[in-house]
Order: C-alpha cells, then sequence, then structure tokens
C-alpha cells in the first residue's frame, strides 16, 4: 500500500463522514416538516457505507476505502401526535410527524464530527511522511 493510497482512503472516509453530517442536518432540519412533495411527513434519512474495492487487474480487488452509495430513507413509522389544531390533522386529531429523534440526530453528528476529525489526522500523518521522505532524499 502507497502513502498516496492512505491519502486515497481518508479522503474517502472524509466523503463519506461529510455525506452522513449533510443528510444528519437534513435531518434536523426537517424535525418539524409534516408536509413533503412525496407526501406526508419526512422521513429520517441515513447515508449508507460501502467498501470501495480496486481492482489490481491481478488477485483479488482490495479495499482502497469507503464510498456513500446512497442516501435512505428509515421506515420507521412517523410519531403520532395529538394536536388537533394543526392544519395536517386527520379526524382523530392526530398528526403525523417526522420520525426524527434530535438526541439521536445530536449523537449520530457528534459521531461523524469525531470520525471525519480521525480522517483528517491520518490524513495529515500521511502528508508529514510525504514531506520528510522528500526532505531525507534532498539531503
Amino acid at each position: 500500500m502507497g502513502i498516496f493510497t492512505t491519502m486515497d482512503i481518508s479522503a474517502s472516509g472524509l466523503s463519506a463522514q461529510r455525506a452522513r453530517m449533510d443528510a444528519i442536518a437534513n435531518n434536523i432540519a426537517n424535525a418539524n416538516t409534516t408536509r413533503t412533495p412525496e407526501g406526508g411527513p419526512y422521513r429520517r434519512q441515513e447515508a449508507v457505507f460501502a467498501e470501495h474495492l480496486e481492482d489490481a487487474g491481478i488477485g483479488p480487488a482490495r479495499v482502497a476505502g469507503v464510498e456513500t452509495p446512497e442516501i435512505v430513507a428509515d421506515g420507521q413509522a412517523p410519531r403520532m401526535v395529538y394536536d388537533p389544531g394543526h392544519p395536517d390533522a386527520n379526524p382523530q386529531g392526530y398528526v403525523a410527524m417526522p420520525n426524527v429523534n434530535i438526541v439521536r440526530e445530536m449523537t449520530d453528528m457528534i459521531t461523524a464530527t469525531r470520525a471525519y476529525e480521525a480522517n483528517v489526522t491520518a490524513m495529515n500523518a500521511s502528508k508529514s511522511m510525504v514531506t520528510k521522505a522528500l526532505e531525507l532524499g534532498r539531503g
């Protein structure tokens, strides 16, 4: 594994965590959205991670990072909240609210931020090693 491969892996991790943070931010922003173009309340979104495989041409493919092939809607049912004055209330007075739990979203945001920071640290370490190798080559 070359030094640039480690930087590519860290960069893929940065991109994946950015996609995850974008989905979380979207969830928080829509925590009270009861109407969407698709109909019904907003549904919580999650980033799906998958291995990014690299084919070297000889032998099996190897893991060369992570990718986020899609953002999917959480299948959990909406929360039903009693609010008979709400314009989206059903005949019984209940409103279908998004299945977004702000505490969970904030916890996910913290873990995504920490993972992002870890990838930045790994990338900076790789960059530092390349710089030191170049300095040794000059000397």
